[in-house]
């Protein structure tokens, strides 16, 4: 793609504002030319996705606080993945692992893996990550920088959205195995009052998606794709074609968004190009080798990941039911064509 504009999903706002606006002027919008060109003979699935079910799930995982790696509230939480898969009928799997921030703390870090028809060989996944950053240090108040963040979006919304689809997979019957990925550590990179222990590399991000990446929970997996949730809750949420994922998925990327235009979501997925985002599909592609896409909030403007990113207002009061649902109903009108 020409003149693409780099956004990182963890750089300082200011800079992602100042990225945000050139992208503006530099990507011009654009349907692929892979699109289907007629739309209509493709089914609309009946089943619905329920936004008020995905929100009480947000509500129940906040309510045991921020979900800090090594915390009560990350334990608890955890535990209540884990009993809601199972309780859907889905095969779990826990990845336990000790990993070093950087900060040169021991993370206990907990991916879990929920596989639906887990003996099929043709399989798919749709990820997000779960715990909450440490530190809101995109605060507008600096007194709160130090503070946790609730991560109702940023984290507890991908989430919801998974188990709501996972809960309507039995009406929806989709001929492949899928597997539903809860990475660990994702938000536990370098504040930018230690920028001298920054790596500068990335690496102190996506931790537990690094390390499943390098060691799936299953010898010899495969997936044909994957899909990554990340803040798919926020109010002023609109998604665009993120670079990365472009770069390395582009066929499943355009047809996501062709779905949503089907499950009356195309408001939230715009067919433009947006910047390339540092996240947990970018070890899935380069190290995995599975071809993944990441459905990710680009907004032109000051707050290009929404404006409660990696701030204390990041809470369920500030959730949109109906990106929820956009999110949650394109899903599963790409599940049913699968």
């Amino acid at each position: 793609m020409l003149h693409i504009i780099h956004f990182m999903k963890h750089i300082p706002t200011l800079f992602i504002a100042v990225l945000s606006v050139l992208a503006m002027v530099s990507c011009k919008s654009q349907k692929s030319s892979e699109q289907s060109s007629d739309t209509d003979t493709i089914a609309v699935t009946q089943v619905q996705f329920n936004a008020d079910s995905a929100y009480a799930s947000i509500e129940k995982q906040c309510s045991f606080g921020a979900r800090v790696p090594n915390s009560e509230a990350h334990r608890l939480c955890g535990d209540y993945i884990v009993k809601s898969f199972k309780a859907l009928g889905l095969e779990v799997t826990e990845q336990k692992t000790d990993q070093t921030a950087w900060d040169g703390k021991t993370l206990h870090t907990r991916n879990i893996i929920a596989s639906y028809r887990p003996e099929a060989t043709d399989r798919i996944i749709i990820c997000t990550h779960w715990e909450s950053r440490p530190w809101a240090d995109a605060d507008p108040d600096s007194t709160k920088h130090h503070q946790p963040v609730m991560a109702a979006n940023d984290g507890a919304s991908g989430v919801a959205v998974m188990l709501e689809v996972a809960r309507h997979l039995s009406e929806l019957k989709p001929n492949v195995g899928i597997d539903f990925i809860c990475f660990d550590s994702e938000d536990y990179g370098t504040p930018y009052w230690a920028s001298d222990k920054d790596p500068k590399d990335g690496s102190d991000w996506c931790l537990g998606s690094q390390y499943w990446a390098a060691h799936p929970h299953k010898e010899g997996y495969k997936a044909r794709f994957g899909i990554l949730l990340d803040m798919v809750g926020g109010q002023d949420a609109r998604y665009a074609y993120e670079g990365i994922s472009m770069r390395y998925a582009r066929d499943v990327m355009v047809r996501v968004w062709d779905a949503a235009t089907r499950a009356n979501a195309g408001n939230l997925f715009q067919p433009v190009d947006g910047g390339y985002a540092q996240d947990d599909h970018v070890p899935m592609n380069e190290v995995a080798g599975i071809p993944t896409i990441d459905i990710i909030p680009f907004i032109e403007g000051e707050h290009s990941f929404g404006t409660t990113w990696h701030t204390t207002s990041d809470v369920p009061a500030n959730i949109s039911k109906e990106t929820l649902r956009g999110v949650g109903q394109t899903l599963l009108q790409f599940l049913s064509e699968q």
